[in-house]
């Protein structure tokens, strides 16, 4: 059995009496590609934010690397960071290409990091549009700044929340084969937030269905895409199930 990275017991996000999130138990197993696929609403991102200890959860515990952090623990920042999320919309500061990248390093201290800033800009593809101003790139070439910011760092998890929403086919490829990369050459484990069911058929290696707050359903890719078990899933992965 592939050991865990995170397990979550009984864990919980709510807000204003109205519940987020219902997570009796889940584990994700170290160097996989786990992606949650859902409908708006259903409370993906919020698992993430909970996953990247952006937030407390309201009950449970979550256990992560070692570490077992409640409602009112405070995580270690040494356990903080070695996860890191890149976000649908990522915010890029107002500076060159380069400065984006390298800005994770210089939080952390490291002044050293130029040829690690270099080799991630190399990896995305973006290594001829490093002295470039970021925000003039195209919404495509900005995920890919937001996916070397993270790539740098070298973060044992690596959350995605919807990274390739509305972008064209050629950048979503490039995406893709960045995160197939890292899971495959460095182990990073990857949880990835999407609503096409395509994609993650094409990388996951495990898929769970996230319904109104409830996981309905977790499964190897094969099994949840070609033989799942709870009806939902099945009605999820034809486009048959509309929320």
């Amino acid at each position: 059995m592939s050991e865990s990275i995170f397990r979550l017991e009984g864990v919980s996000k709510g807000y204003n009496g109205r519940c987020v999130v219902d997570v009796p138990g889940l584990e994700i197993h170290r160097g996989e590609i786990f992606c949650v696929v859902g409908p708006s609403g259903a409370g993906k991102s919020t698992l993430l934010r909970l996953l990247n200890f952006l937030e407390p959860p309201s009950t449970g515990t979550i256990h992560f690397d070692g570490g077992r952090y409640g409602p009112a623990d405070e995580v270690p920042l040494a356990q903080r960071r070695k996860v890191t999320t890149v976000f649908q919309r990522s915010i890029l500061l107002n500076r060159s290409v380069w400065a984006n990248v390298d800005y994770g390093l210089w939080l952390r201290g490291d002044r050293t990091g130029g040829e690690a800033v270099d080799a991630a800009l190399e990896q995305v593809g973006l290594k001829d549009l490093a002295r470039q101003q970021a925000r003039t790139l195209s919404g495509g070439e900005q995920q890919r700044v937001a996916l070397a910011r993270a790539i740098v760092i070298k973060p044992e998890v690596l959350l995605l929340d919807e990274p390739t929403a509305n972008l064209d086919p050629y950048n979503v490829g490039l995406i893709e084969e960045i995160v197939r990369e890292l899971n495959h050459t460095r182990g990073t484990t990857v949880v990835l937030v999407t609503h096409n069911v395509f994609q993650a058929k094409r990388l996951a290696d495990r898929v769970a269905l996230l319904l109104e707050c409830k996981l309905v359903e977790i499964a190897e890719v094969h099994q949840f895409f070609e033989s799942p078990s709870d009806p939902r899933t099945g009605a999820f992965v034809r486009g048959d199930l509309v929320y």
